[in-house]
């Protein structure tokens, strides 16, 4: 087992090229003395035990013990809460499979539940299932700021009027988590938690890990492929994040996104102006959406005593438009609720959605604002170069990008806590590399457009990308499609890449299949939280 440890050493500089995994390693790490330590991480052996009554006896968890700085393993150390199911057929067993359900600050150590109902028997007997829950997040140590759930809403439209409010609660978030987990909140980044993968790699015994990743974790996986490229098996890599804009660049991408999508729906909806009433162009479909915020601006939409403003429309939409039909569903009871008509509650969840805090049911010891304070570790820390220290930038940027995304442009590039967080402890992760890995992704996806997951595809230089046309939602597999689901399962079941880059067209099936992967049902024992809007 000690033979296993020096290749998490070797990742703790910058990012190393493919093929020289130990390349720019410190000596203060590489040293004989630093090795040791981490072999003696390496040896952990994990107490498993049956994660809880509800769940089935093969769902099983432990908790190891991971260094909090991979440059001084002999430092402090926190928790890692990892699960596993094992493979029912141990003579055809292949690996390990681990999974991350996106964030960044998702709980992930119930994925192997949802995995086992989603993969084919094909694939389940080649792997023993490995969830976990990233360092700060869960029941791997989690971090807090003690904030409130005002404090936890950041996506805020710009408004001169009220910006120095804005720019004293990003500072107040900044200030709070900085006193309340200063010495902890530098060591919760990707790149610790792609270090964390390979020593539970490493604990478990095995030379290679394969990954499934949504979201976020297509981020992860991806830094994981450049730190680690020799332990890689088979990565796939669904709906994904671009490194070069991680995290600025993702949030305002919300932005840019969602104005092909938004002429998308006008169309739609115009080309049904019989049955919904929205007008019969692109353009009056446009005016009567503009009209509506415009109204709720001046006066917001009751709806059930939650009023909503022209600025809650407009986020609303953001996302929504992705889909056209729910779209134009959710944006016709509320013009009816704007005319004091009675409407249809259900399809108003785009605009009355409250924010997320933390996966339904997660551990009682959880702090309530786990999922938040853990997001902003990652995305402040991840690479503080990209986040401006001075308020004025991002006032300009807001208004500048208002009028370039009218729907979303000021959410997206208004100000954040990391404008007032510390300097990241290690340099950006750079990816590019030719691990083989298979990206996949939905034309329409409101949290990483089609150009992050061409662009993260073309920096894995050896990955083949799955592309499914006219396809809606975040979150592509499992959707029913056999083009999709059929070029991921011959992947995990036979480690064989397409050719070329594929091209698949959604169904009606498929689609609603992908938005159902948006908001997940519970399994039991494992609840799995609803993917919020503001998050990857």
């Amino acid at each position: 087992m000690a033979t296993l440890a020096p290749a998490i050493a070797a990742s703790t500089a910058t990012a190393a090229p493919a093929a020289a995994p130990s390349a720019g390693t410190p000596s203060a790490v590489s040293s004989p003395a630093a090795k040791s330590v981490l072999d003696r991480y390496a040896k952990q052996k994990p107490t498993w035990k049956r994660c809880d009554a509800e769940t089935a006896a093969a769902y099983q968890c432990a908790t190891v013990k991971v260094p909090l700085d991979y440059r001084k393993p002999g430092g402090k150390r926190i928790d890692l809460a990892i699960s596993r199911i094992k493979t029912a057929e141990p003579g055809k067993r292949r690996g390990i499979l681990l999974s991350n359900p996106g964030g960044p600050g998702g709980e992930g150590l119930w994925m192997p539940l949802m995995m086992k109902e989603e993969l084919p028997k094909s694939v389940l007997k080649s792997y023993d299932l490995v969830g976990f829950d990233p360092r700060g997040v869960g029941r791997s140590s989690p971090v807090t700021c003690n904030l409130t759930p005002e404090q936890e809403n950041w996506l805020r439209p710009y408004k001169a009027e009220t910006y120095a409010k804005d720019v004293a609660w990003a500072r107040t978030v900044a200030d709070k988590c900085r006193k309340k987990m200063g010495d902890r909140l530098p060591h919760i980044t990707t790149r610790n938690t792609a270090r964390d993968l390979d020593l539970v790699r490493a604990i478990l015994g095995e030379k290679k890990i394969s990954y499934f990743g949504y979201s976020y974790g297509t981020y992860l996986g991806a830094v994981y492929t450049q730190l680690f490229p020799r332990r890689a098996d088979r990565f796939v890599l669904d709906s994904a994040v671009d490194p070069e804009r991680a995290w600025r660049g993702m949030i305002q991408w919300w932005a840019e996104g969602a104005e092909p999508a938004f002429d998308r729906w006008t169309g739609w909806a115009a080309a049904r102006s019989k049955t919904y009433g929205l007008g019969d162009t692109p353009k009056k479909v446009e005016g009567t959406f503009w009209d509506l915020v415009a109204q709720a601006g001046e006066e917001p939409i009751d709806l059930d005593g939650q009023l909503v403003t022209g600025d809650d429309i407009r986020s609303g939409m953001r996302a929504a438009v992705f889909s056209p039909q729910s779209a134009t569903e959710a944006f016709v009871e509320l013009k009816k609720a704007a005319d004091g008509k009675p409407v249809a509650t259900e399809k108003l969840k785009a605009f009355t959605g409250s924010e997320e805090r933390g996966a339904a049911g997660a551990a009682v010891e959880t702090p309530a604002d786990n999922g938040t304070a853990s997001f902003w570790a990652v995305v402040c820390g991840d690479n503080s170069a990209v986040w401006s220290r001075d308020p004025e930038t991002y006032r300009r940027d807001a208004i500048e990008d208002k009028g370039r995304y009218p729907l979303f442009g000021d959410f997206a590039s208004s100000i954040k806590p990391c404008a007032f967080w510390g300097k990241s402890a290690e340099p950006v992760t750079v990816v590019k590399n030719k691990v083989g890995s298979l990206v996949v992704q939905n034309e329409w996806d409101s949290q990483t457009p089609l150009p992050s997951g061409q662009a993260l595809h073309a920096q894995l230089r050896g990955s083949k990308m799955v592309t499914v046309l006219g396809g809606e939602g975040h979150g592509v597999y499992p959707s029913g499609n056999t083009c999709t689901d059929g070029a991921v399962n011959r992947y995990l079941a036979a480690g064989k890449l397409p050719a070329k880059d594929v091209t698949c067209k959604a169904t009606a099936t498929s689609n609603a299949q992908a938005r159902q992967n948006e908001k997940p049902d519970a399994l039991p024992g494992a609840p799995v939280p609803e993917r919020a809007p503001n998050r990857f």
